[in-house]
């Protein structure tokens, strides 16, 4: 391609929180010229990351991601965000691969360029390109590193004198102490403290809920920019399993709502959480996932070996979970009692799930609040381990998680979008609320 004016690449804005939209732009090309549209993101796990699309600029040699269909690539059709949710890792990389940030004081830094033609695209030097910088924490969040009085974990508080609403936020089992959650969280305006649970030295199966609650009062609500009666819980998987415990049987800890995601609420009588942990963060020892995939390495206990046998395998040999799990839920004395909760809950559950039966334990929670006492609030939008004495048998897996990648990019945007509402509606509406943004 030869012309007197080079094209043109723009993204706008080029600097932007992960939950914004941008806008991509190819201007100067030839009328009705095939072109790839390519994004690329070297991880900070050292892989490298793609998506693109193909497109046919229009009569005034413009192609824009926003309005014009893409005709292939990693995804097909009008999506904006399309260079972002369809990333893949690139050809050749390892199997098993999860994207995801550790540093969110760095940004996300991806390099958008377009390409001559639609075959073998990589090939060819990029006619133009441009970086866009997609960020976890907004300019003024501050982040704080937390251990004290036993809890471990990362504090973020919003810009502005406050104080602002709470949460407390759990991740699930295997995958250690995550920011990303919290800073985008503390950038909508909740102080948001992402709790270190599993490998605290701390937890001891004696204090059981007393290192929530010395979280929950000492760190948060004793907090100057903390309002006290404005802390909500959020917790997904394992860390859903926590909230719903500690929201039924905890006398100090009243959360003013909680949000669980890929909702778990198995907890035989008699285990303590501690106990769970402990088991949870032998039984899954290396945790990396791609898409709908998950690679673990596992050590069956004594306890789930009577279980484990009902765990699936698909044709590729990848596991699922569910059948697993839907035993162990089956007797209704295993699981957490969910009539004992009063505050609004939102679950956020994946149809497709093949971890865990999220809709069935939402159906289940459901039910229970519909026949309780008292009126509570229940939204349910998407989705995508207990004591023992002797190790039986270890060996690694691909974990099956299931889903597709459109699919699960749209239940995203649409559930956080839910998110925000939801804790908008029930940490921020009321006349006692009057954080300074």
């Amino acid at each position: 391609m030869t012309q007197a004016v080079p094209p043109i690449l723009s993204i706008t804005p080029s600097r932007a929180l992960v939950d914004e939209k941008f806008q991509v732009l190819v201007e100067n090309l030839p009328p009705g010229c095939p072109v790839t549209l390519h994004s690329l993101h070297h991880s900070e796990d050292k892989d490298d990351w793609e998506a693109y699309g193909h497109y046919v600029s229009d009569h005034r040699g413009v192609v824009s991601v926003t309005e014009d269909l893409s005709f292939g690539g990693t995804y097909t059709g009008k999506e904006p965000m399309g260079l972002l949710w369809s990333m893949r890792p690139v050809p050749g990389s390892r199997e098993g691969l999860r994207l995801r940030k550790i540093n969110v004081c760095t940004p996300m830094l991806v390099n958008i360029s377009v390409h001559s033609g639609h075959e073998d695209f990589r090939d060819r030097t990029p006619l133009a390109s441009a970086l866009a910088e997609r960020w976890y924490m907004a300019p003024g969040v501050k982040r704080i590193d937390i251990n004290k009085q036993g809890v471990q974990g990362t504090l973020f508080i919003p810009p502005g004198p406050g104080p602002f609403p709470t949460l407390l936020d759990m991740w699930g089992g295997g995958v250690g102490l995550l920011e990303y959650r919290s800073a985008l969280l503390a950038s909508r305006g909740y102080v948001s403290f992402s709790l270190d649970y599993l490998r605290s030295e701390h937890l001891s199966a004696d204090v059981e809920f007393k290192y929530f609650e010395v979280c929950a009062i000492y760190i948060l609500m004793n907090h100057p920019q903390v309002i006290p009666d404005r802390v909500g819980i959020l917790g997904i998987s394992l860390g859903s399993m926590v909230a719903f415990n500690l929201t039924a049987y905890s006398t100090i800890i009243k959360p003013r709502c909680i949000v669980c995601i890929s909702s778990n609420h198995y907890h035989p009588p008699g285990t303590t959480l501690k106990a769970g942990f402990k088991i949870l963060s032998k039984y899954v020892l290396l945790t990396v996932c791609h898409e709908n995939l998950m690679i673990i390495q596992i050590i069956v206990t004594n306890m789930y070996h009577r279980h484990f046998h009902k765990a699936h395998f698909d044709e590729n040999n990848y596991m699922s979970w569910r059948s697993f799990a839907l035993d162990l839920i089956a007797d209704p004395s295993n699981n957490v009692e969910v009539g004992r909760i009063n505050c609004p809950m939102l679950l956020v559950n994946g149809c497709d799930d093949q971890n865990w039966p999220t809709v069935e334990t939402a159906e289940e929670v459901s039910d229970a609040l519909r026949h309780g006492s008292q009126t509570r609030g229940l939204g349910s939008t998407y989705g995508p381990r207990h004591p023992c004495f002797s190790v039986t048998v270890c060996f690694s897996v691909i974990l099956l998680w299931g889903g597709h990648t459109k699919a699960h990019s749209d239940a995203q945007e649409d559930s956080w979008r839910k998110i925000l509402s939801f804790l908008q509606l029930h940490l921020y509406h009321s006349p006692s609320v009057k954080a300074k943004l």
